[in-house]
C-alpha cells in the first residue's frame, strides 16, 4: 500500500470513529486543539522531563501519545477540509540526527504552543516531532490503525458512559494493544482480527478480577 492510500485509510477510519462519537461531529465545534496540547503534556510525561527525580522513557507509550495527537489533528484537518495528498511530503519524514532528549521536548512544546496560538493543528509542527522522535510514516500508519481499533473497542464497551475498564490485569489497555500489534503483520487488513484479540483479552481480564 502506498503512502497516499495509507493517508486515505486513516482519514476514512478517523471519520468513522468521529461519527461513532457523534453523528454531527463536523459541526459540533469540538476543541481538537485543546486535546492536542493536553496529549503533548502526556507524551512528555512518558518521555520524561522532571529534573528533580529519576525517570525512564517509555518510547512505546511516547509513540502512542503521538498517534493520539494525530487522531485529533486528523479530525481537525478533516473538519477544515484541509486534508490532501500533498501532506505526504511533510509527513514522510527523515529521522533527524542526532536526536537528543531536549530536542524532542522542544519540538513537542512548539507543537503545543502553536495549537494554543492558532487553535488549529500544524502538520509541519507535528512532522517535526515525528522526525525528532523519530516515527516514520509507515510506523505512524501501523500504530494509528491499531489505536483506532482500540478507540472503537472502547466506545463499543461504554467508554462514554464511564463503565469501560481501562486497566486489565493492572496494566492499561494501551500496553495490551502494543503487545497484540506485534502479531499483526498487515494492520490495514487485520482490524477485525485485532478487535477480536482485544475482546478476548478484555473478557479474560474481567473474569479474573
Amino acid at each position: 500500500m502506498d503512502k497516499v492510500a495509507m493517508l486515505q485509510v486513516m482519514a476514512e477510519m478517523q471519520a468513522a470513529h468521529n461519527q461513532q462519537i457523534h453523528p454531527d461531529w463536523r459541526s459540533k465545534g469540538y476543541e481538537y486543539y485543546r486535546a492536542i496540547w493536553v496529549e503533548c503534556a502526556e507524551l512528555l510525561d512518558h518521555f520524561g522531563w522532571k529534573w528533580w527525580k529519576r525517570q525512564h522513557s517509555d518510547l512505546a507509550q511516547v509513540k502512542l501519545e503521538l498517534v493520539d495527537i494525530w487522531h485529533f489533528g486528523l479530525s481537525d484537518l478533516l473538519r477544515r477540509g484541509a486534508l490532501s495528498d500533498s501532506l505526504i511530503d511533510q509527513l514522510d519524514v527523515q529521522p533527524r540526527q542526532p536526536c537528543g532528549g531536549e530536542a524532542l521536548r522542544q519540538t513537542v512544546e512548539a507543537l503545543a504552543a502553536d495549537c494554543l496560538t492558532s487553535r488549529s493543528f500544524s502538520v509541519a509542527r507535528f512532522a517535526a516531532v515525528m522526525a525528532t522522535l523519530p516515527l516514520p510514516f509507515d510506523d505512524l500508519f501501523r500504530l494509528y490503525v491499531g489505536k483506532n481499533v482500540l478507540n472503537r473497542f472502547r466506545q463499543d464497551h461504554d467508554y462514554q458512559k464511564g463503565t469501560y475498564r481501562k486497566l486489565w490485569w493492572g496494566r492499561e489497555d494501551n500496553e495490551h494493544l502494543m503487545e497484540l500489534l506485534t502479531d499483526i503483520a498487515q494492520p490495514e487488513t487485520a482490524a477485525d482480527e485485532l478487535y477480536a484479540k482485544l475482546e478476548a483479552r478484555y473478557r479474560q481480564a474481567g473474569r479474573a478480577s
